[in-house]
């Protein structure tokens, strides 16, 4: 057992061979050796120092039963039975191979492990039969060699059947003798003449021992029967012949014919051929004699790579009686031919499917992704190979031992662009014609978070209408993130936390997932023209990376205000307003001033009188200036009351209105006092439109009576109006209608004939979806010409009515 410890000991013989890009490490251990026996660290030949080097970590690239391997530092130690026999059977050198990933700083080193297993001798030398029986004629001369079966022993090298004995025996001896292949076989030698009168039977015990310290040993008896025979045995031209035969040559090629002459007559010179007693099955198996001839043929097919020579043991018989068998030993040799293809073993370093390897984007250049080895079974040119890889240029093979090679990157990946390669593995061998192998595979690049989201844009601007209510969509921007997987999976927040000194969630928020905006509460246009805000999209990598975008959300105007009067001061929605009693036509008595709080057409304020039961006044319905018509014949102390109606110009109009009473005073018209001259043209339009609002207002209700007394009134006043030119015109796809006015013949020109005077109108409307009712400006027209046109813009199916 203190020899054995010794052994092992002296056999962690470490060879370390650096090949291009690979490192070849060997070891030794004996076979049978108790599991947890230790075989080497690779930490230790590799130097790499496992303390200073936290992360490195060892691992198999293929399974390995036999052998356990600490991942921290590589130590290798036997993990369980280890028989040579039925691992390499009598291979002389028995190797178990594998290689090892080292992970170290981030890079990949590979390490081909070869582990030779000794033989140590744990087999006996056995033989096939316990007992052999050989019959030998009397007259066999002395010196005659009978070749007995072989003992076998599953053990190789020195351990192996290296000697025969044979226990004293005055007649014969026994002596050991190699084969070709290193066999030992013996020889039994007649070294006294036999009488079989004297003697018929010998009894031998024949012992085979093999080279182990201590040796085995395995015995067999031999019964020799002495036989009474005829003088002569056949003799062989060639005693041991050799012929070469091809692995291709086919089931029935004649190797050879045997010739043995025996020079007697009759039977006892009749030869016949056959294998001798003992010759294994293999031999019978693949060859095959023919007794009568001597030809020997081939009886099935061989094979260069699995047994390179035959030794056949045959022996020529006459038919005479106690016949002498001649013994002959025929060696085949067999002829490599190039039979085989290559084979081409891939072996990913990380895969998660048959034919793909994985390697991450983030790779560094000349990292490993695959080891390849090829195998050809052929010898010589036959057996040695050219390998190439085709697919793209980001990846090329270094060899790495042998004809292992490894697959590594040339460049920086980039899964964005190209996210998975085809590649062709090629060997082809060097025979007469080659062989060609070619074994396709995928190369997958897994991703790595190096994409931030990306927004189509920096800036957003987005308009809203105004007192949406809470929960109103506003707008959904998207970021791309071209990673895959979670890497991808984009996220959204708002940045920042007040906007114009109140929370900024308290505006909007914003859907994580979809990025969509929403309003957290109604938003006036008149307190808030702008928000804006910061959304920021973030990946799910790790770390993760992330992008803004700013967002201009503007607040678009809505008609929500009505006009209010800000001059005269209204108590209870009425003022008091003096007016001189001498006041003539033309004077101004007030000027109106509104405001309303919305913005554009919105707050574009018109004025008009709603009532004015003496028609003493007129309204400017632009500026709101009220003017007498005429010279003031009242008496002190005197009212006139009016009903002036303020409206502005959304698409639903709002409208305020005031009762304003001119109180006639005993105060002179000064020269302070504004007096302008107007067209009466101008009065009595500005009459006719309160006229028409009145007709307006009858015929909404006449509407809301019904269809049917509509449409007769439509009918009545349209034949009771042919005063009033009408009628269509296209022009540019828009479609107009054009009512025209006669001007009065006593119109009178005016240097204020902009702000009083309209010698005519034209309404136009545009018969499309996007025409916006608040560009419609209504003008003077007389009041049949007016409900001439309502009808025909309801006939059009686009009628706009303001209130």
């Amino acid at each position: 057992m203190e020899a054995r410890k010794i052994l092992v000991s002296l056999s962690l013989v470490v060879v370390t061979l650096w090949t291009v890009s690979g490192t070849t490490i060997k070891y030794y251990t004996n076979e049978e050796a108790t599991p947890g026996t230790f075989i080497g660290n690779l930490s230790l030949d590799l130097k790499i120092n496992t303390s200073e080097e936290l992360n490195t970590i060892f691992r198999f690239m293929q399974e390995e039963k036999s052998i356990n391997m600490r991942k921290r530092d590589g130590c290798l130690t036997v993990a369980g039975r280890i028989d040579r026999e039925s691992l390499c059977r009598r291979s002389p050198v028995c190797l178990i191979n594998f290689d090892v990933v080292v992970v170290s700083n981030e890079k990949f080193h590979l390490v081909h492990v070869e582990i030779q297993v000794r033989d140590i001798n744990d087999n006996a030398p056995r033989f096939a039969r316990d007992e052999i029986q050989l019959e030998i004629p009397e007259n066999a001369a002395v010196g005659t060699k009978f070749p007995l079966e072989a003992a076998k022993d599953l053990d190789v090298g020195n351990n192996s059947v290296r000697d025969y004995s044979l226990f004293h025996n005055s007649h014969f001896v026994i002596e050991t003798k190699t084969g070709e292949e290193g066999f030992a076989y013996p020889e039994l030698i007649l070294v006294k003449e036999l009488d079989s009168e004297a003697e018929d039977t010998y009894t031998l015990k024949i012992t085979a021992s093999d080279g182990g310290n201590p040796p085995k040993v395995g015995s067999v008896t031999v019964t020799v029967n002495v036989l009474d025979s005829n003088d002569n045995s056949p003799r062989f031209e060639i005693n041991s012949p050799k012929v070469e035969l091809h692995e291709d040559a086919p089931i029935g090629h004649l190797l050879l014919k045997l010739y043995a002459f025996d020079p007697d007559r009759g039977v006892n010179g009749d030869v016949r051929y056959s294998f001798m007693n003992g010759v294994p099955d293999e031999i019978q198996d693949t060859f095959a004699i023919d007794s009568f001839t001597g030809a020997v043929t081939l009886k099935s097919p061989v094979d260069y790579e699995t047994r390179k020579s035959y030794e056949l043991n045959v022996h020529a018989y006459d038919l005479g009686v106690n016949s002498i068998p001649s013994p002959c030993k025929v060696t085949v040799e067999i002829v490599d031919v190039n039979d085989n293809p290559p084979k081409i073993h891939i072996k990913p370093m990380a895969s998660t499917s048959e034919g793909v390897a994985y390697i991450t984007e983030a790779a560094a250049v000349e990292s490993f992704v695959a080891l390849i080895s090829t195998t050809d079974r052929d010898s010589g040119s036959n057996g040695r190979m050219r390998v190439r890889l085709n697919g793209h240029e980001h990846f090329q093979l270094k060899e790495a031992y042998g004809d292992t090679f490894m697959i590594v990157t040339t460049a920086h990946l980039d899964r964005e662009k190209i996210p998975e390669y085809n590649m062709t593995i090629i060997a082809e061998d060097l025979g007469s014609p080659p062989f060609i192998t070619s074994r396709q595979f995928t190369i997958r690049v897994s991703d790595e978070n190096d994409n931030a989201p990306l927004f189509s844009k920096t800036v957003y601007e987005i308009s809203i209408m105004e007192n949406k209510g809470p929960g109103a969509y506003i707008a959904t921007l998207v970021a791309r993130d071209p990673d895959a997987g979670a890497n991808g999976l984009v996220t959204y927040k708002l940045i920042g936390n007040e906007f114009d000194g109140a929370p900024l969630n308290s505006y909007v928020s914003v859907d994580s997932t979809t990025g969509s905006l929403y309003t957290l509460k109604s938003l006036d246009y008149e307190d808030l023209k702008q928000i804006d805000l910061v959304i920021e999209a973030t990946d799910g990598g790790s770390p993760p990376h992330s992008n803004t975008a700013l967002v201009k959300v503007k607040i678009v105007d809505e008609n929500d205000n009505a006009p209010f009067i800000s001059h005269p001061v209204l108590v209870d929605g009425s003022a008091d307003v003096p007016l001189p009693y001498n006041a003539p036509a033309g004077y101004v008595a007030l000027a109106v001033k509104a405001h309303d709080m919305d913005d554009g057409v919105n707050s574009k304020l018109s004025f008009s009188l709603l009532e004015d039961n003496e028609r003493m006044f007129f309204i400017n319905k632009t500026t709101g200036v009220i003017v007498l018509k005429y010279s003031l014949s009242h008496k002190q102390g005197d009212s006139l009351e009016i009903k002036v109606m303020v409206t502005d110009g959304g698409r639903t109009p709002y409208s305020c209105t005031a009762t304003i009473r001119f109180v006639v005073t005993e105060e002179e018209l000064s020269d302070e006092h504004l007096v302008v001259s107007f067209d009466m043209n101008d009065v009595e339009k500005s009459e006719e439109e309160r006229t028409n609002l009145n007709a307006s207002l009858i015929i909404i209700v006449l509407l809301a009576a019904g269809c049917t007394f509509l449409l007769v009134a439509i009918i009545a006043v349209a034949f009771s109006r042919r005063p009033t030119q009408s009628y269509f015109e296209k022009n540019n796809g828009l479609e107009r209608v054009i009512v025209k006015n006669p001007v009065s013949a006593n119109s009178i020109d005016s240097s204020d004939s902009n702000s009083f005077h309209e010698s005519g109108a034209t309404v136009t409307e545009q018969m499309s979806s996007t025409r916006d009712d608040s560009s419609y400006e209504e003008h003077s027209h007389d009041s049949d010409s007016k409900v001439e046109l309502f009808f025909v813009y309801l006939l059009l199916g686009n009628c706009h009515i303001s209130h």
